[in-house]
């Protein structure tokens, strides 16, 4: 008997060892698994540092993080594997730790290659309506692809835990009037998914664009899966849904090409000689740096029986400038005709001899 309980007792100690040296052989597997990290990203900065190109550079930046905790997990768990009372523990947290490693290391795959495809689009320069959009599908596709790389990582984890599984089996007979609960209440949030692909793929608006919308004039800061953030003229953010880009009337003023026209109306005494103010306008227009030289025409638009609305039409390189030199333009004409055809300002006329009712006396 005394026998038996001593061949229980070793059999035991070679089965669960002492926690000192489980605890001595999971420190020895880290500091390996981090020495080894150490050395080879140390030779990839090295190779990187070498390229001209930024893309590797953030790639083994993105990448040093996550792969340091995958390569401590990975260690951890090849350690217990070696100690068989441990053994079934391990699988069962490697079963959840790991494709959260795994995911995490696709997403930083992900921000890197979109942040170095976005280094290429450029739009701080004058003609960046081609980066614009480029960014626009990157910024799209990136949330759409963390979205689903994050859905899958959650769906791996989850699905490694036996109690999670079970629970998921049993509700699947009552997800009938659920899911219907669900959709009904997620249906603003799920059109708005919806639309946030569309746009990606339709391009109503691009990053930068300048819109008019909900009465608003501001430019596109940033596009979400669910909303849109338009920075408007005043530093206010105007929060807009996706949907409402796809639904509803708005003015996008860079669809195409930042150049645009714009006039400054003048209401003037019909006596008024237009020829000298045409040859003023263009003198002022011309020594303008804000004017793009495409466009600059003097025209009698409208004529009533006090005024004549003379509108002149100019055009420049995007709408802030065009505002500008719309606010130019117009306070030299203005200050050139008071000093020199103060009478060109148009003025109320009334009747030679006509007095009115009260010159008629009593009756």
């Amino acid at each position: 008997m005394t026998d038996t309980l001593a061949d229980y007792a070793a059999e035991g100690t070679a089965i669960l060892p002492h926690p000192w040296n489980l605890l001595a052989l999971a420190v020895i597997a880290t500091l390996a698994a981090l020495l080894l990290h150490h050395v080879v990203f140390r030779l990839l900065r090295r190779v990187v540092g070498r390229t001209r190109s930024e893309a590797d550079e953030m790639l083994v930046r993105r990448l040093a993080m996550p792969t340091r905790f995958a390569l401590v997990a990975l260690a951890l768990v090849l350690t217990a594997r070696e100690i068989p009372a441990f053994e079934t523990v391990w699988e069962r947290v490697a079963g959840f730790v790991m494709p959260a490693v795994i995911g995490w290391i696709a997403l930083a795959i992900l921000q890197a290659l979109i942040e170095a495809m976005k280094l290429r689009a450029d739009i701080s320069v004058e003609d960046n309506l081609a980066a614009r959009r480029q960014r626009t599908k990157l910024t799209m596709l990136s949330r759409i692809a963390t979205f689903i790389i994050i859905f899958v990582t959650v769906g791996l984890v989850l699905l490694s835990i036996p109690g999670v599984r079970d629970i998921g089996v049993t509700l699947v007979a009552s997800a009938g009037l659920a899911g219907l609960a669900v959709g009904a209440a997620a249906q603003p949030a799920l059109k708005s998914l919806i639309a946030g692909v569309q746009m990606a793929l339709t391009e109503p608006i691009n990053i930068d664009d300048v819109v008019i919308i909900e009465g608003e004039w501001g430019r596109i800061e940033d596009i979400r899966t669910t909303y849109v953030v338009v920075k408007i003229w005043d530093e206010r953010r105007l929060i807009v849904p996706t949907s409402q880009f796809l639904e509803g009337a708005f003015q996008n003023w860079t669809k195409k090409t930042a150049q645009l026209l714009g006039s400054v109306m003048l209401y003037l005494d019909p006596a008024t000689r237009i020829g000298p103010i045409r040859a003023e306008f263009e003198r002022q227009i011309a020594d303008n740096p804000r004017w793009d030289r495409r466009v600059q025409v003097v025209q009698v638009t409208e004529t009533t029986r006090d005024a004549i609305e003379v509108r002149l039409l100019m055009s420049a390189k995007d709408s802030p400038t065009l505002f500008d030199l719309r606010c130019d333009i117009r306070e030299g004409m203005l200050e050139w005709l008071a000093d020199h055809q103060p009478e060109a300002f148009a003025r109320l006329r009334l009747l030679e001899g006509d007095a009115g009712p009260a010159a008629a006396g009593p009756a």
